[in-house]
């Protein structure tokens, strides 16, 4: 029989693909002898046994868990029969990946009408018996019966008003008594069943549950975020349980190694006292800072710092820790490396470098390559903060970065208003998972409950969206959709300002501007080239975007797109002349004009650029794009052209397509209009010169013709636009090194790479293209369609953001080893989008290309990925 269950001692930290990373991680630290309450874990093969075998147990697997449960009662001395020593276990979800709050918990569990009152006579603690049975009743209604846990809530909260209790901690047994009795006839009300009296019955029902929430909607929503796959499955961990619910020396808590916000080493966390787990995370009381304990339980918090040192230590990494205190003794109920934010990621990485605990690559290896986009977030400029009115100041600062948006009360109107181009703060008293689709798409997050180790707050620092929790100066009815502070009212669809640095809120909109690189991640950088192989270059023409990929270190231009440069009115102008002119001397001094502005535009480039590599890409879009199709505008063009209405709507109409994008563009427009062509690439060299005389500067510029199909396209190209350069060299008697090559963008190209290389210099893949014409996808619609396709498992990823290997992947690989089989050192690299992209970038170092390029503000992402890949490569 296939082993399914594991004692927490059976096991260790390699084992995450079985037993996940919790489970694996309860192995480790029972392994390193820590005060880990016993247990065991059901594996995640399990649970895809499960999930694909009808959502029902096996025999063997049923018999397994009971004999684990066996075991677990001999070795504890404790029984769910045993009146003097009841057993209650604890049910947690735990997957490879982290997923916090995604999935399924149970606390308590092994309760019954029978068993409160045992518990009550054992603890000598009535209130404490019943508190922990309301609270089984509360999760156990919401994970396996579905009972909205906002019944429970409401009642709770209508009960405590009514008696005068402010905080559960405070509720007597008889209360708590009155409670239970409710919370039960929820379950006749809604569910019209009762709740489950025998332990075993609610423990294999819970499992059943926490395997189901596998496939739940908010976890699909973040693996889908998060590219994690959809068929690993979770673990399960049946543990005993601890109570930090049991009095005043009792408590449960939180904490990281170091600061998760901005990694500075020292310890940070929460507690609460006389609280369960859940308490803390789901920001229902506002806990103590985790340096309070040294003040009332100062062997607990030695205890703990020593336990925290030494799992940081054997773990290589900052650890968020989950603890419970009874009766003044520590447990450890979970460790995981925790999640951070970009700014402190870096800070960490070189920290644990300089400290020795952790190599350059290993650090590299431990950050995510996404997340530097965060490190860039945007701050508010000072000068307009001196003059914002302020909300609060005494909010949480949960997630650092700066935003502003429309205040959104619920998930579903936060995504409504996104989908229709507005940017939203989600603001709510406290999140819970099921906000997780509001989480994402909103640019920052505010509640007024909870700390900074709440739902809100981890879930905010691991998507690296700024966020402000416990700001308790807020009144938030959501019903109402309104938030009363101490100088005004809001309301819904009023615009706020977030400070997640410092917990500020501020009325209406606050001027952004980008925040500054910092020492630590210019060290990370500096790493990453040392150790990357494959060049990272930039997607960019203006001197603003130039100028941030250089800034980035970014190590040339991999695509400079032209037509951009065509758009300004006094351009446009001329570019019209050109297409819809039927006068030959018009047309060429239309020509002549274009030629001075595109002459100023190379020059531009090339002296911001000065001597790294540009790779040019002459002009691409279909002629449809420069002429007018509104009535006002075609009458307003004829004036400006002198020409008469009809003859121009005639011209118009003749260069109309029904297709555009498969039609007249790229190399086929210079076939017909080769003078087009010429014209840029004389610019091209002229600006060159003018560089080498002006500035004494060598550019070497490398010059792609877009969307070639046939050798005869290139061929005839490459022989006219050679013939005109040679001709201006030779007429201006200067040396410029240049090169010719194309873009491959379609699937006959790739496929006839090895004849296309006769005549060119390099290659560069354009991604964006090339995927859109091997599935026959718009770019530019296929979002209405190709998330369902995700969801629905259709595809694994979109293919626009990360490289589709088996179709797109391998029309890639096919070009790169023909063309390498006519000429080995063949430059060849990527200027689409995925050329950011890390899983892509491994795709591409594994083939061996020499570059990728992609938008300035990626060039940081693309770094990392490309040493990632070559880390990984070595091994």
């Amino acid at each position: 029989m296939t082993k399914r269950v594991y004692r927490f001692k059976e096991g260790n930290a390699e084992m995450k693909e079985i037993l996940g990373g919790k489970g694996a991680n309860l192995a480790e630290m029972t392994r390193l002898g820590l005060p880990v309450p016993d247990g065991f874990t059901i594996s995640t093969e399990a649970c895809m046994d499960y999930l694909n075998n009808g959502h029902s147990f096996t025999t063997e697997l049923k018999k397994e868990i009971e004999k684990y449960l066996e075991q677990l009662e001999v070795s504890s001395g404790k029984s769910f029969d045993d009146p003097e020593n009841i057993m209650l276990l604890s049910v947690r979800s735990g997957a490879k990946f982290s997923m916090p709050g995604m999935m399924d918990t149970v606390l308590n569990l092994g309760l019954n009408d029978e068993n409160v009152e045992h518990l009550a006579k054992i603890t000598n603690d009535e209130a404490f018996a019943y508190d922990c049975y309301r609270r089984l009743l509360q999760m156990f209604g919401d994970v396996v019966f579905g009972i909205d846990t906002s019944h429970f809530e409401n009642f709770l909260g209508f009960y405590k008003q009514k008696n005068g209790v402010l905080v559960d901690s405070d509720l007597t047994a008889e209360q708590l008594k009155e409670i239970v009795v409710e919370y039960k006839r929820l379950y006749l009300e809604i569910k019209k069943q009762e709740f489950p009296q025998d332990p075993r019955e609610q423990l294999f029902a819970a499992v059943e549950a926490v395997f189901s929430s596998w496939n739940n909607e908010r976890a699909i929503f973040y693996r889908q975020l998060h590219n994690i796959p959809h068929d690993l499955g979770t673990a399960v961990n049946i543990q005993l349980m601890v109570f930090g619910n049991s009095g005043e020396e009792s408590g449960t808590g939180v904490a990281f190694t170091r600061n998760p916000s901005t990694g500075e080493n020292k310890l940070f966390g929460e507690y609460l006292i006389n609280a369960q787990g859940e308490d803390v995370v789901a920001g229902i009381r506002t806990p103590q800072p985790i340096s309070n304990l040294h003040e009332t339980m100062p062997k607990v918090y030695d205890e703990f710092v020593e336990m925290s040192e030494l799992l940081e230590k054997h773990y290589k990494d900052m650890q968020d820790i989950e603890f419970t205190i009874e009766n003044k003794k520590l447990y450890l109920l979970q460790t995981r490396n925790g999640k951070r934010t970009a700014h402190s990621a870096f800070k960490i990485a070189v920290d644990l470098v300089n400290e020795g605990l952790k190599t350059k690559e290993e650090a590299i290896m431990s950050l995510d390559a996404q997340s530097v986009n965060q490190l860039l977030h945007p701050v508010f400029v000072e000068e307009a903060l001196a003059k914002a009115n302020v909300i609060s100041k005494v909010g949480l600062p949960a997630s650092p970065g700066s935003a502003t948006g429309r205040i959104c009360f619920d998930a579903a109107t936060a995504k409504e208003w996104v989908d229709r181009g507005e940017k939203v703060v989600l603001v709510r008293q406290e999140t819970s998972p099921e906000d997780i689709g509001g989480m994402v798409v909103s640019e920052a997050i505010v509640t007024s409950r909870g700390g900074m180790t709440s739902h809100a707050a981890v879930v905010a620092r691991g998507m690296g969206t700024c966020c402000v929790a416990g700001c308790s100066e807020l009144e938030i009815d959501e019903f109402l959709k309104v938030i009363k502070y101490p100088n005004g009212t809001l309301t819904e669809g009023d615009i706020i300002s977030v400070d997640g640095t410092n917990g500020d809120l501020y009325v209406g909109e606050v001027e952004l501007t980008l925040s500054e690189k910092n020492e630590d991640f210019e060290t990370v950088m500096a790493w990453t080239k040392e150790i990357a192989r494959l060049e990272v270059r930039m997607n960019a023409e203006t001197s603003s975007d130039i100028k941030t990929g250089i800034a980035f270190d970014a190590s040339g231009i991999g695509l400079a797109r032209t037509e951009h440069m065509f758009f300004a009115p006094e351009r446009l102008i001329e570019m019209r002349r050109f297409i819809l002119s039927d006068s030959t001397l018009t047309r060429k001094e239309a020509l002549e004009t274009i030629l001075s502005y595109q002459i100023e535009d190379f020059k531009s480039i090339f002296s911001t650029i000065e001597e790294k590599s540009v790779v040019v890409r002459l002009l691409d879009p279909p002629l449809h794009e420069f002429v007018p199709s509104k009535k006002e505008d075609v009458e307003r063009v004829a004036k400006e052209m002198d020409m008469k209405y009809p003859v121009l709507q005639q011209r118009i109409n003749e260069l109309h397509e029904v297709n555009p994008m498969l039609g007249h563009r790229g190399c086929r427009l210079a076939i017909t209009y080769p003078e087009l062509y010429l014209m840029q690439a004389e610019a091209i060299i002229r600006s060159a010169i003018s560089m080498k005389e002006e500035k004494n500067i060598d550019v070497n510029p490398e010059i792609m013709i877009p969307l070639v199909g046939m050798k005869g396209e290139l061929t005839v190209l490459k022989e006219k636009i050679t013939s005109h350069i040679e001709s201006i060299l030779q007429e201006e008697k200067a040396t410029i090194s240049y090169t010719l090559g194309t873009m491959i963008e379609l699937p006959r190209a790739c496929l006839i790479a090895d004849e296309l290389v006769k005549d060119a210099d390099f290659f560069s893949f354009g991604t964006n293209d090339l995927t859109q014409m091997t599935y026959g996808f718009s770019r530019d619609d296929a979002a209405k369609y190709i998330n369902q396709y995700v969801a629905d498992g259709i595809l694994p990823v979109d293919p626009f953001q990360t490289i589709d290997v088996d179709g797109v992947g391998e029309l890639i690989t096919v070009a790169v080893k023909k063309a390498r089989t006519i000429k080995p050192k063949m430059k060849i690299g990527v200027c689409g989008e995925l050329g950011g992209d890390p899983e892509s970038i491994l795709f591409f170092d594994k083939l061996g290309l020499d570059y990728v390029s992609c938008s300035p503000y990626r060039v940081p992402v693309a770094y990392i990925a490309a040493a990632q890949s070559a880390i990984q490569l070595k091994k």
